[in-house]
């Protein structure tokens, strides 16, 4: 069987690429007032209610945080302020690339254009583009969608933009819940999953596993 060689490669940007360090802004933030031995069970809550948050109509990702942030703060009784909303999505824009990210991306990149489909905003995702190491063919953010993932809106609005379809891209995600699932359910038959821990493996949604970006180029031949 011939190598798929795809005519864009398209990626989840915060997890997969840029080291989403959302739990550990809220711990920075609220280390005086959550016992360490709950901060982990606390940021896990923080990122169920971002994913209920984000599966409803549009709104800023301030407000995807700052809501979740302070439901989170309800269930544990712990007390909120706008302050630790303002601290946590501040934070976001200080993030990096996870270290094998820049010199997978840039050799990829000699031979595929690169795509990015974020749930982030326009003024939140130039801070981290510059940051990858390669040139990003194109960006798009849930705001120019008008819908998160994992709601099917910002892949069809991606594959429109590049006149494609869905069995002729390769998507690469770090989340299963987030991005592959819902490529599995619109027939985008090319994936990557980057484990890095984020989701449990679930092989039924046919991806290929790879543990870093450094094994993206075998993916496509390189």
């Amino acid at each position: 069987m011939a190598l798929f060689k795809p005519k864009y490669i398209t990626f989840d940007c915060y997890g997969t690429l840029i080291n989403f360090d959302m739990a550990g802004a809220a711990e920075r933030c609220f280390k005086a007032r959550v016992a360490p031995e709950a901060m982990q069970a606390f940021t896990t809550d923080f990122a169920r209610y971002r994913m209920d948050e984000v599966l409803g109509a549009w709104k800023p990702y301030y407000n995807v945080v700052s809501n979740a942030l302070q439901r989170t703060c309800k269930k544990w009784g712990v007390q909120w302020d706008k302050a630790d909303s303002d601290f946590i999505y501040t934070d976001c824009a200080t993030w990096g690339p996870h270290p094998d990210v820049p010199a997978g991306l840039a050799k990829v990149a000699q031979e595929f254009p690169l795509v990015l489909l974020s749930n982030s905003m326009k003024d939140l995702l130039p801070h981290h583009i510059p940051r990858l190491g390669a040139p990003i063919h194109m960006a798009i953010t849930a705001e120019e969608v008008g819908a998160y993932k994992p709601q099917m809106k910002g892949f069809e609005y991606m594959l429109e933009k590049l006149d494609c379809r869905p069995d002729e891209i390769l998507h690469v995600s770090s989340s299963l819940r987030y991005d592959l699932m819902t490529c599995h359910d619109m027939g985008i038959t090319n994936k990557v999953w980057v484990n890095r821990g984020h989701d449990p493996a679930n092989p039924a949604y046919g991806y290929t596993e790879i543990k870093d970006i450094g094994g993206l180029p075998a993916v496509v031949g390189l």
